[in-house]
């Protein structure tokens, strides 16, 4: 897949984000209603930002779902902890007509840089942390990739802090988010 379709993926999600006047992974979106008695919070928020960036794709032509992945982990030795991970982000298949057409998988996520941050980092993790993406849109391979080096660097900088490395923030596991095998996709069919 060509870098000007990614990125042609990533200004339209973008654009889409900012002109909702939408919350940043940081900032909770405030009440349009200041009599309305609903108090939301932003994890209900995040989710219909999904949910109406999907409706945006479909309506804009592309294949694209509401993805939630879930995983079981085992933690400890022997292994008696088990645990269940979740996640969820939108999922596009595109043509590539780069390579005859064939179907490529883009990831979007919308809050990727936060799922990456460390208690006590090191100043080389933070600046790799802050170079990536808060939107990350690409394929299983580009995200493969940047899981693999990012999880060599917080392993380095967990070391360096004289901390062990915790099984969620390995390879692993942090691939189970996006590249687990149970992923329940939702389509949406109404018009925004």
């Amino acid at each position: 897949m060509g870098s000007s379709e990614d990125e042609k993926l990533i200004q339209m999600v973008t654009d889409f984000i900012e002109s909702e006047g939408s919350p940043t992974p940081t900032s909770p979106k405030p009440q349009k209603n200041p009599t309305q008695t609903h108090n939301f919070h932003f994890t209900g928020e995040a989710k219909n930002l999904k949910k109406l960036i999907v409706l945006k794709l479909i309506r804009d032509g592309f294949e694209a779902s509401l993805c939630r992945t879930f995983w079981f982990a085992t933690f400890g030795r022997p292994s008696v902890f088990k645990f269940r991970g979740d996640y969820e982000y939108v999922d596009v298949m595109m043509k590539d007509m780069s390579h005859g057409g064939e179907a490529v998988r883009l990831i979007v996520d919308m809050d990727f840089r936060s799922q990456f941050e460390l208690a006590r980092p090191t100043s080389t993790y933070s600046d790799l942390l802050t170079s990536l993406p808060s939107i990350f849109v690409g394929t299983e391979e580009k995200l493969v990739s940047i899981l693999s080096l990012l999880c060599s660097a917080a392993k380095q900088s967990l070391r360096e802090r004289g901390l062990h490395m915790p099984p969620w923030r390995k390879a692993n596991y942090m691939q189970s988010k996006w590249l687990s095998h149970n992923c329940k996709k939702i389509t949406f069919t109404n018009n925004l």
